[in-house]
């Protein structure tokens, strides 16, 4: 008895002991929650995306070319002719300033990816020179071996133009240094280089000192029903649903365009590790553009970024490319698993070819052939590569045959 009774005074302690320990559990958790928020407050705060901080931002940018620091095609409208005028600030987001412009009664877009022209590291070359003498060959090859680091891709002097227009006078240590700075900014390069080549990059309409400027288009956003907002990119005619089915079946025809070009039409494959409708804009013909391009990768970069140390799979995974571990050498594969295709499928063809949603303007046959198309297609491929490549190709080919018998239909319905 004294035992069980022994057993009830402890219990009874443990008892009365229990809000106490509640009330400094709680407390203690508070504490920590309060640090939490107020770290990742402050951080936040300190990136905050406001009209003062832009502002003094581009006074900063002037003061430099008025010192005759840096220059570029946009400095004279930018701080003198006021041809370019600042007009909101969009965001900032991992260093990256991003900033909405009037260029000459036009929208455009600033981007830089650091506030400050003396942020960026400076050519040594320039201290070391005093007159422009310097030869033009040993400036394309600084230029190439810049490219080649920040995108593992090896550029002959006469693809190099759009990275490099040297003029001389007495502002050539400004020209070059600008352009410095504008080459080590990964996305500037790929705009730069696939202009001329590409329907679905940005195009880069000038820049001054660091900033350069492309043309201004209308975003995607998961939350919004078509994911583009048709009505700001094309006009209010697509406010109707047979429109609306139209302009998406012409977006998903350019979103295969768009891996077909990148998969073949330049010597190395592009490959696209963050894809989601916000880094995806449209032109008012519904071309599909790629507007941040801060995760995409040439196949020799994107090899040498796969091949880490591994445990498994889930240690091949870098954001939307995925590779396999060989669990013999406990390394990553240098080849990618997975493709453009397969997380375009997964990440925006399923919310417009969903079972869910029925489009009254299509037949049901054909709608149901594309909603399986499109679920075969995001599913994970094959282990072997070969074969899921295959497997890749004969989705693509099916899914531009699916599409544009929904735009024969579409057509047909208007006549």
């Amino acid at each position: 008895m004294r035992g069980v009774f022994g057993f009830k005074r402890l219990r009874l302690k443990m008892w009365r002991r229990c809000p106490l320990l509640f009330l400094l559990c709680w407390a203690a958790c508070w504490l920590l929650g309060s640090t939490f928020l107020f770290l990742v407050r402050r951080s936040v705060f300190s990136e905050r995306c406001t009209d003062e901080k832009s502002h003094r931002m581009l006074a900063r940018l002037c003061l430099d070319y008025r010192k005759g620091a840096l220059t570029g095609d946009l400095c004279e409208d930018l701080c003198v002719a006021q041809k370019l005028v600042y007009k909101q600030c969009l965001y900032y987001d991992r260093g990256k300033k991003v900033i909405q412009a009037d260029w000459k009664g036009q929208p455009v877009i600033l981007k830089s990816q650091k506030e400050i022209f003396s942020s960026y590291q400076r050519l040594r070359l320039l201290d070391e020179v005093e007159s422009q003498d310097v030869p033009e060959t040993e400036l394309l090859l600084m230029v190439a071996l810049e490219v080649k680091n920040v995108l593992g891709l090896e550029l002959s002097n006469t693809t190099m133009g759009p990275l490099w227009s040297r003029r001389r006078g007495l502002h050539w240590k400004a020209q070059v240094a600008s352009m410095w700075s504008l080459l080590q900014q990964e996305e500037y390069i790929y705009f730069s280089l696939l202009q001329d080549f590409s329907k679905h990059v940005l195009q880069v309409i000038g820049s001054c000192g660091h900033f350069y400027a492309v043309e201004y288009l209308t975003a995607g956003h998961a939350w919004h029903k078509t994911i583009f907002p048709l009505e700001d990119a094309v006009g209010p005619s697509f406010t109707g649903t047979k429109s609306k089915v139209k302009a998406i079946t012409d977006i998903a025809l350019s979103f295969l365009d768009m891996v077909n070009h990148f998969d073949n039409d330049f010597s190395h494959r592009l490959h696209l590790c963050d894809i989601k409708p916000e880094n995806f804009a449209i032109r008012n013909d519904l071309t599909v553009v790629a507007i941040d391009v801060d995760m995409a990768f040439f196949e020799p970069k994107m090899r040498d970024i796969l091949e880490q140390n591994c445990t498994g799979d889930e240690d091949c995974n870098f954001f939307d490319c995925f590779s396999k571990c060989d669990l013999r050498i406990k390394k990553c594969g240098a080849e990618r698993a997975n493709n453009n295709l397969q997380v375009i499928c997964d990440k925006i063809f399923r919310h417009w070819f969903s079972p869910n949603l029925r489009r009254p303007t299509i037949s049901f046959p054909l709608q149901s052939r594309l909603q399986k198309a499109v679920h075969e297609c995001a599913k994970p491929g094959p282990k072997d590569l070969t074969q899921h490549q295959q497997t890749s190709l004969h989705s693509l080919s099916e899914l531009y045959h699916l599409l544009q018998a929904s735009q024969r239909e579409l057509q047909k319905a208007d006549g």
